[in-house]
């Protein structure tokens, strides 16, 4: 993100740019499509970057040279296990190329009515498959999420994250992505910040977008899109329940009572977490993969939520927000690592800590209200970790965090 990119410096034809010079887009127009690299001055020599286009030259990092960043780089990414990335990489995400990325879902995008699967007669197999992993509406929004650097925060993004901030970054994360032999960003929805003077056009635009779902490559099929939003709230109806997402006040979402019922079950904690007693209310977000019963009628197949702080970072529950406040509040660099599929969230870092020196510090929350198995995996990788490991446990007051070191590179 532009906010995210102050600092940083690029090495472009023998010349230094800072990312925001605006000579930069003259002077990535000249490299674009040629064998030539920008590199990212971030660490000494240099790490060779690539150029995409956007709305504008956007200068990407090259694939598996997220850790040789420097930890203050926005082009740093964290170690694979410190994450539930790295459970996925190579098998669910194939990055084919720097600017093409294959994710592997276990969600389709048709819907067929009524499908059963068939009965034949019983036979001796003829092979044995090891079953593929498949990533969850979950970790689809986790990974949209970590593209769009909505999990990473520094200070200049204080007071810049609105609804138009989401709806950019998230789209353009969704862009070089394809799943199911589709482009991800052609059946993704994010709504446009709503505002009374322009709700017409862009309702308009929103019924463009939507319309892949009255095209039907046959009459048998329901084409699937992605809805991806701040849930408000949901009301009982005659037939079901309607859904609200923030930004969309005229396209509600339907569902089932009963399906709605097994949501508030699964989510119920999610949705108490934004009457909590905290100084900032968190949000909660929903990824709906929806289909169109009727036209422009919008149903919810399946449904996945996430809880995020105000500034929309992604947190595993509400223990987190504390430590997400203060980090924010003292202006530090930092990331918030994501679960995707992992079974826990404990076995990771609850934040890394990305300008106290050349390398990350592990930030780590020991809740009082944890779960007995969840502590001890939390407690078991606290043992294991080295010196530079940070931990708070929830009852006792919190301690100071460590302090921070502008680096040589960001001093020039």
């Amino acid at each position: 993100m532009s906010a995210a990119m102050e600092d940083q410096r690029f090495f472009i034809n023998g010349s230094t740019f800072a990312a925001n010079d605006e000579r930069l887009q003259d002077a990535l127009a000249r490299v674009y499509d040629t064998p030539e690299r920008p590199r990212c001055l971030c660490v000494p020599g240099g790490i060779e970057m690539y150029v995409a286009k956007h709305r504008l030259f956007v200068v990407k990092r090259m694939p598996e040279t997220g850790t040789s960043h420097h930890a203050s780089c926005p082009s740093y990414e964290s170690e694979l296990y410190q994450s539930g990335l790295g459970e996925l990489m190579g098998e669910s995400i194939i990055e084919h190329s720097a600017e093409s990325v294959e994710l592997r879902v276990d969600f389709p995008l048709v819907r067929v009515p009524g499908r059963t699967v068939p009965c034949g007669e019983q036979h001796e197999p003829s092979e044995v498959s090891v079953p593929r992993r498949r990533m969850s509406l979950r970790a689809v929004m986790h990974f949209l999420f970590e593209r769009a650097g909505m999990n990473r925060w520094v200070p200049a993004m204080e007071g810049k994250r609105n609804q138009g901030v989401l709806h950019r970054y998230l789209m353009e994360a969704a862009e070089d992505v394809v799943t199911k032999g589709v482009r991800l960003s052609e059946r993704l929805y994010v709504p446009e910040p709503f505002s009374e003077a322009t709700k017409s056009h862009t309702a308009e635009r929103r019924r463009n977008k939507l319309a892949v779902l009255h095209a039907p490559d046959d009459e048998s099929q329901f084409k699937m899109a992605l809805v991806l939003g701040e849930f408000k709230c949901s009301e009982a109806t005659s037939f079901g329940r309607k859904v609200w997402v923030k930004h969309m006040p005229d396209a509600p979402l339907f569902i089932n009572t009963k399906a709605w019922e097994r949501i508030e079950r699964v989510y119920g904690s999610l949705f108490d977490a934004r009457d909590a007693d905290t100084s900032h209310k968190p949000r909660v977000v929903m990824c709906a993969l929806i289909y169109a019963k009727r036209e422009h009628t919008y149903q919810i197949d399946k449904a996945s939520f996430l809880l995020t702080t105000d500034q929309w970072i992604p947190v595993d529950g509400i223990h987190e927000i504390d430590l997400i406040d203060a980090l924010v509040a003292h202006h530090r660099r930092f990331m918030k690592p994501l679960r995707y599929d992992a079974k826990s969230a404990a076995q990771f870092p609850n934040a890394l800590l990305l300008d106290a020196g050349d390398t990350p510090v592990a930030l780590h929350v020991v809740s009082a209200f944890m779960e007995a198995k969840e502590r001890g995996l939390k407690e078991k990788l606290l043992k294991a970790s080295g010196t530079r490991e940070w931990a708070w446990t929830t009852d006792t007051p919190m301690p100071a965090l460590p302090a921070a070191i502008k680096p040589a590179a960001m001093r020039r």
